[in-house]
């Protein structure tokens, strides 16, 4: 009987990594389309706006951007519960076939010049779908990576969610580069920004394919056993009451957190070429060549950062990241012009600062929610704030800048970060805990102390 242990094992930690691989290739794939979203703005605002005032149009396609994340929350809680209840598997495969839907319906819309404002009309119904399906997928993804992932390496493993995010965006600019160096404008406007939406809906059926194969995680497939015995409980009832009060607390604080991480992203990981090319007059060409170039570089520094929080704990790199961008934002607006090589260089170095909190986010989120509530509670919160901070964020920097007044954005970022940061310091550590009882383990050798004092 011993011998098969390390062969039972083996098996199982394959079967853990096959089941993380399509965790993250769906994942990737919906960031893919969210990015080209981003990416080809421009084009889809010609296409499906009237073009008769090209900056009204932008922002139009920017705003219909920023509703879609409305949905998000709903997206979260409906996901969620299905996360919580049935497992996290199922609320993956479920997503993945709503996002791919929604990548084929934006591919189809017929043009503005054809329908009039039937176009615009149905771009906001497919990207309230797809909000529907990101709010589903944040509520699960980060759950499952995290709990699939052994504890003392927890923060590597769940680093590989957001560097899955940035070459799903790498894609979308490869995309965007390739696709306008090899189509005229007028192809381009007429049928080349649909190409990607075509892929990701092609890719989704792949992706899913792959979700339907992985397993379940411990911690979900117990959920349910673990909710009947205890229904009917009144010291479990009034424990869940106390609890969660807790719990909004800790949300809150992390929807706060979270919001000024989704500025960063999207400012500067999906916008930053659109808002190059839009607003500085920057070459378009040259714009995707130089976002391209600090995301490929950015890439592997995902797990450094990933590897680091196992080690010195996700507080000290969360801390560097938020502080970094309160102090290199006013320096790098100021420094983005006209020249392409300009925006690889502001890029760059504000993905160093957003790698070190992306690597360590999905396991933060996992370690500060208990396992019942994990998947609908994070699902919510993360809409939220993505939807209130990140999905704004273009448009509020593309509003106030063509009014002259990019500054006020350079300082809303600082002050949001700056309060992220003052709120890490309230948090505390958890790398290592047990996700199941949200405790250390007895054999954890870590001096770092549960705090009792701060929710």
């Amino acid at each position: 009987m011993t011998t098969m242990t390390p062969q039972l094992d083996a098996k199982t930690r394959q079967l853990k990594l096959q089941s993380l691989r399509s965790a993250l290739i769906g994942n990737g794939l919906e960031y893919f389309d969210w990015t080209a979203y981003a990416v080809f703005s421009p084009f889809i605002a010609g296409a499906l706006f009237a073009s008769s005032d090209p900056t009204s149009s932008l922002l139009l396609t920017l705003a219909v951007f920023a509703v879609s994340f409305i949905i998000r929350p709903i997206g979260g809680w409906i996901f969620g519960r299905m996360a919580d209840k049935r497992g996290r598997k199922d609320a993956l495969v479920a997503s993945m076939i709503l996002m791919g839907v929604g990548s084929l319906l934006l591919a189809l819309i017929p043009p503005y010049a054809s329908i009039g404002i039937t176009a615009s009309v149905l771009l906001l119904v497919v990207r309230l779908i797809q909000g529907l399906a990101y709010g589903g997928e944040s509520s699960a993804a980060y759950v499952y990576v995290s709990e699939l992932a052994p504890a003392s390496r927890r923060g590597l493993w769940s680093s590989t969610i957001f560097m899955t995010v940035t070459l799903g965006a790498i894609a979308g600019s490869v995309f965007g580069f390739g696709l306008t160096a090899l189509l005229p404008v007028d192809a381009m406007a007429a049928w080349g920004w649909r190409v990607p939406f075509i892929v990701g809906a092609l890719l989704s059926i792949y992706a899913l394919w792959l979700r339907r194969r992985s397993v379940e995680t411990e911690v979900g497939s117990t959920l349910s056993a673990a909710e009947d015995s205890t229904a009917g409980d009144p010291a479990s009832e009034a424990l869940a009451g106390s609890a969660k009060r807790v719990l909004v607390l800790r949300l809150l604080r992390l929807f706060f957190i979270l919001g000024a991480t989704n500025v960063a992203f999207y400012t500067w990981l999906s916008f930053a070429s659109t808002y190059a090319i839009s607003t500085l007059g920057m070459d378009k060409q040259g714009a995707f060549a130089a976002s391209l170039g600090a995301q490929v570089l950015s890439v592997a520094l995902f797990p450094f950062f990933g590897w680091l929080s196992d080690r010195v704990g996700r507080k000290p790199v969360a801390i560097f990241a938020t502080a970094g961008f309160a102090a290199i934002t006013f320096p790098l607006s100021a420094f983005l012009n006209v020249n392409p090589w300009t925006l690889f260089t502001a890029q760059l170095i504000a993905l160093v600062f957003w790698t070190a909190v992306g690597s360590v986010w999905p396991a933060v989120l996992a370690e500060g929610v208990t396992p019942r509530e994990r998947a609908v509670g994070l699902g919510i919160t993360t809409s939220l704030a993505a939807g209130i901070f990140g999905g704004t964020a273009p448009y509020l920097n593309t509003w106030l800048t063509s009014m002259g007044s990019g500054w006020m954005f350079s300082t809303y970022v600082v002050v949001i970060m700056v309060i992220a940061t003052g709120l890490l310091f309230t948090m505390r550590e958890t790398r290592g805990i047990d996700l199941a009882t949200m405790e250390r383990p007895a054999s954890d050798s870590s001096d770092l102390r549960q705090e009792k004092t701060v929710v």
